[in-house]
């Protein structure tokens, strides 16, 4: 069988226009060709299977019921955005998906007209489409905003910050919330199905807008009470009162695999002209039409290669445990010794290995939800009464709850434990999971002690660190993947803060690393011996409080120092320059040269080819090195190394 008898369907689809006129039953046929090419592409790339598998028949609906991209379409997160890239014009290119130079695994505003909202992080669908519909009626337009927006993305706060603003406003908004894990919607069936056809319809609207103008004329007692017998009569037969509460005409639940039952529905919120925000309840199974995902205990949220047959995902062979891993079996061990420690995590209990804690001290792990500036304040809370929290977010999620980490945490010198997972470049998620930035903004807060491993040991002895330290805040940042396969002790040592370790010796050149690129640093100071050139190594550990002893004696003792960092600019580098620069540490003709992130958002790709893009592999480093040095490629060995010999150290 040829690919064409396969998705003879989907083959003719170029964009959301060729689906417009299809009759029912070949939406449904489309529908399960589209699944059929999200599972086959996926078990080749990668990516997020489960979340794509539940939203086709609405994806389907959606392009074929709105005037897409004229009518904004905006996805949250983004890890359901599969079959919409499909149906957009991007499904030849679907084999690159989170590849380099291919497609994103997110929404993103450069890759299509189709994705008017870029996303990578959760909750941001409603405000988003709440500045589109207000722009929309700025502009005098008419085109419709729809924000499709999970359950577990409504467990942050900003959707109902988002919620609330547009509630209090008359622009049209339709919000549709995807159901597929909450349990919150009552049996989804026929009657469900007809009263919300019936309750979205115009004909019942402008009715019920007629009824309301009328209880107007009467007093204000009967107008209220005819007001709450509406809604809640609403509210009772579709458990929609929450969301009319905040101003939201609410539609649901219905079932977001039924093609009859959602077309008619998203038909009828298209014509209606009324006023003010809409929210469409339908509910979904995460995985749905793929056995192994719909029996996967996580849906195969985010999944590597596996056989489309038996679901079985292709193992890789490591001889290293995951950073993860590291961290949630070294935090089990302090736990076991202090009854003080507890874990919190948002909504990424596997993301940060916290599952590993829970199932050992499932009374001392919680799980907030997506929301990131609760977690921190809760881990406040505890640490004020006391207790010792672990506050286990990625990198890029911390971001979230900056002002928290600094008015609620820093000012008031509480010590609570950041685990900051994700930390520098993260491969095929790119640059919305990249952890670039939270050495520049953790290491400018008084009294934070900002720590980043350069393996696997060093992260334990980092976490009996964090969990001795209590005289204020500290955070451990480490990298997405593999350690290095260093032998591993049965518990972490608590390291002395602030103090950071030589690991080579040599006289041409100093290179200070902090985090994972040791390894890298070694590679390049075995090639720079090589070519005749001594350089010592040394492993900083410490971003803040910075080594000041070892920092002016790598410059006392060298002409070259490079530093290495997993970060922006603004981070480790900028601090150490700052010491040099007030402690007469340039005056002398110290050459430095920090090696920092790119300041650019770097795309994915594999993680090797994104570290030599951004000038932080061995050969860089190298480079780095011999530029400063003066090297030109002409020397030879034996004189590189006298002139390494012949070099002056600086007193």
């Amino acid at each position: 069988m040829n690919k064409e008898d396969k998705t003879p369907l989907l083959d003719a689809v170029n964009d959301p226009a060729d689906i417009r006129d299809f009759p029912v039953d070949e939406l449904k046929q489309l529908a399960g060709e589209v699944r059929d090419e999200v599972i086959r592409k996926v078990s080749i790339t990668g990516g997020h299977l489960g979340a794509s598998l539940g939203v086709v028949e609405l994806t389907v609906a959606l392009h074929h019921v709105f005037d897409t991209p004229n009518d904004r379409l905006i996805w949250d997160v983004g890890h359901q955005c599969y079959p919409h890239k499909m149906l957009t014009g991007r499904r030849d290119r679907m084999h690159t998906l989170r590849k380099g130079g291919g497609l994103s695994g997110f929404t993103k505003r450069s890759e299509s007209i189709y994705d008017p909202f870029g996303a990578g992080h959760s909750s941001t669908s409603i405000a988003a489409g709440l500045g589109m519909a207000v722009a929309r009626d700025l502009g005098d337009q008419g085109n419709h905003v729809i924000s499709v927006i999970g359950d577990g993305s409504m467990s942050a706060g900003m959707a109902y910050e988002a919620m609330n603003n547009a509630g209090s406003m008359d622009s049209r908004l339709i919000v549709i919330l995807n159901d597929n894990d909450m349990s919150i919607a009552p049996p989804v069936g026929a009657m469900s199905a007809y009263l919300s056809r019936l309750i979205s319809s115009k004909s019942f609207r402008s009715l019920r807008h007629f009824a309301k103008e009328m209880a107007k004329k009467f007093p204000r007692s009967i107008e209220e009470a005819a007001r709450k017998a509406d809604e809640y009569t609403r509210g009772f037969v579709t458990g929609g009162t929450l969301f009319e509460e905040m101003g939201f005409y609410y539609v649901g639940p219905i079932d977001g695999h039924n093609l009859d039952h959602l077309l008619p529905v998203l038909r009828n919120l298209r014509d209606d002209k009324v006023e003010g925000p809409v929210l469409l309840h339908v509910v979904t199974q995460k995985g749905h039409g793929y056995v192994p995902a719909e029996e996967s205990a996580d849906k195969y949220h985010g999944v590597g290669k596996f056989d489309v047959v038996t679901g079985e995902l292709v193992k890789t062979i490591s001889n290293a445990p995951s950073y993860t891993k590291v961290f949630a079996q070294a935090l089990v061990k302090e736990a076991e010794a202090d009854d003080k420690i507890v874990a919190i995590t948002a909504a990424m209990p596997s993301g940060t290995g916290l599952d590993i804690f829970g199932d050992v001290f499932p009374d001392r792990c919680f799980d907030v939800g997506i929301a990131e500036q609760h977690a921190v304040t809760f881990a406040a809370g505890l640490a004020s009464e006391g207790y010792k929290p672990f506050c286990a977010i990625y990198s890029t999620f911390l971001q979230r709850a900056y002002d928290q980490v600094v008015h609620d945490v820093a000012i008031q010198k509480l010590p609570v434990r950041f685990a900051i997972d994700r930390a520098g470049l993260v491969g095929a998620d790119g640059s919305t999971h990249a952890g670039s930035f939270d050495l520049a903004y953790l290491c400018c807060l008084p009294g934070m002690v900002v720590m980043a491993p350069s393996d696997e040991v060093e992260l334990m002895h980092m976490i009996a660190t964090a969990a001795a330290h209590n005289d204020g805040p500290s955070a451990v940042r480490y990298p997405r993947g593999e350690g290095v396969g260093v032998e591993m002790p049965e518990k972490g040592e608590v390291l002395e803060i602030g103090k950071g370790r030589i690991i080579r010796e040599g006289s041409a050149a100093a290179i200070l690393s902090l985090g994972g690129r040791l390894s890298e640093a070694l590679s390049a100071a075995d090639d720079l011996a090589a070519k005749g050139y001594s350089v010592t190594v040394a492993d900083a550990r410490f971003a803040k409080p910075l080594d000041k002893d070892l920092i002016t004696q790598l410059t006392r003792d060298h002409d070259v120092l490079v530093t290495i960092e997993e970060g922006s600019t603004g981070g480790f580098a900028s601090h150490i320059m700052q010491f040099l620069a007030t402690t007469g540490g340039f005056d002398e003709g110290l050459k430095f040269r920090p090696l920092t992130l790119p300041d650019v958002f770097m795309d994915q790709d594999a993680p090797k080819d994104q570290y030599a893009a951004a000038g932080l592999d061995a050969a860089s480093i190298t480079a780095t090195v011999l530029d400063a040095l003066g090297y030109t490629g002409d020397e030879d060995s034996g004189d590189a190394g006298k002139a390494a010999a012949d070099q002056p150290v600086r007193a």
